[in-house]
């Protein structure tokens, strides 16, 4: 059948007409749905909201307690653990420090006293064989001499400058360290200064006479020092020596002269940090009579 136009106007006029008789019959087919979604969208935000600010107010009405964080280190899992509120949990850093209490519960400055170490050679043991071990666990290989050691960067880390201690000018070593060494040595520096300033001693800067060598530093040191070994702990780059008797002095310029401080003081000082360091299981140390230092290797 042939759709002419009359017929089509017929049909819609039809299509219209039953349109309007459903919508007589059943007025809630005819109802805004756009509006309903609309305040039902309305509804969930607000309830939404009302559980927010529920949970909200059960948060303010918890008490805020500020607690010390303790840290201790656990051995060979390089993992520490992190003591708070009587809960332990662990921490991502396998270095802690202990930051010291500089003020009191009223913030008055405190005033530690210097006690230094029951004695030195007691203290610090630790010789060649117990040292050698640790170097060859965390160490690089040897280097045959400085050429070779500067293939070795990927490995190791540059010593030469810092602002927690001084490097002296080197003869028989190389500024570089393994990065597990360096942070031993950077950690050695800052806790020397919190030490310093929590007795009220005028700041100075560790010294270390050596770092790294190669064995053809090991092979002309020979000659000079009888202490030097062919397997020595330095060629790992895991061992430095500070010297307990001398220390560089950390002043401005522009201020007034400070009160001298005798070296024998600062060498209490620094061998309370290593006595620390050594317990905490961060290093060896071997106090060396002759050198006068304190020969240290990384565990």
């Amino acid at each position: 059948m042939k759709i002419t136009k009359n017929r089509y106007l017929l049909g819609f006029s039809i299509v219209v007409i039953l349109l309007a008789l459903v919508r007589i019959l059943f007025p809630s087919v005819a109802g805004d749905t756009s509006e309903k979604a609309v305040q039902k969208e309305e509804k969930n935000t607000v309830a939404v909201k009302e559980e927010k600010d529920s949970k909200d107010k059960k948060d303010k009405k918890k008490p805020v307690k500020v607690v010390a964080i303790a840290k201790t280190e656990t051995k060979d899992t390089g993992v520490s653990r992190v003591e708070k509120s009587g809960e332990e949990i662990l921490s991502t850093s396998p270095f802690p420090l202990a930051v010291p209490n500089f003020f009191d519960a009223n913030y008055n400055e405190v005033r530690n006293k210097i006690s230094s170490v029951p004695g030195y050679a007691k203290t610090f043991p630790d010789g060649q064989d117990l040292q050698i071990g640790a170097a060859t666990k965390y160490g690089v290989s040897p280097v045959q001499n400085r050429r070779d050691a500067e293939q070795r960067k990927s490995e190791l880390v540059f010593v030469g400058a810092n602002p927690y201690y001084h490097i002296d000018k080197l003869q028989r070593s190389i500024p570089y360290l393994v990065p597990r060494a360096a942070v031993l040595l950077n950690d050695i520096g800052r806790s020397f200064y919190d030490s310093l300033q929590i007795k009220g001693v005028p700041l100075h800067q560790i010294i270390v006479t050596s770092v790294m060598r190669s064995r053809d530093d090991v092979k002309k040191l020979s000659n000079y020092n009888s202490n030097a070994t062919e397997n020595s702990c330095h060629l790992y780059g895991t061992t430095f020596d500070i010297c307990y008797n001398r220390y560089k002095t950390v002043s401005d310029p522009c201020a007034e002269p400070r009160r001298a401080v005798r070296n024998d003081t600062l060498k209490w000082v620094l061998s309370e940090v290593l006595r620390d360091m050594r317990e905490a299981g961060r290093c060896y140390v071997k106090y060396e009579v002759k050198q006068g230092c304190f020969h240290i290797t990384v565990r």
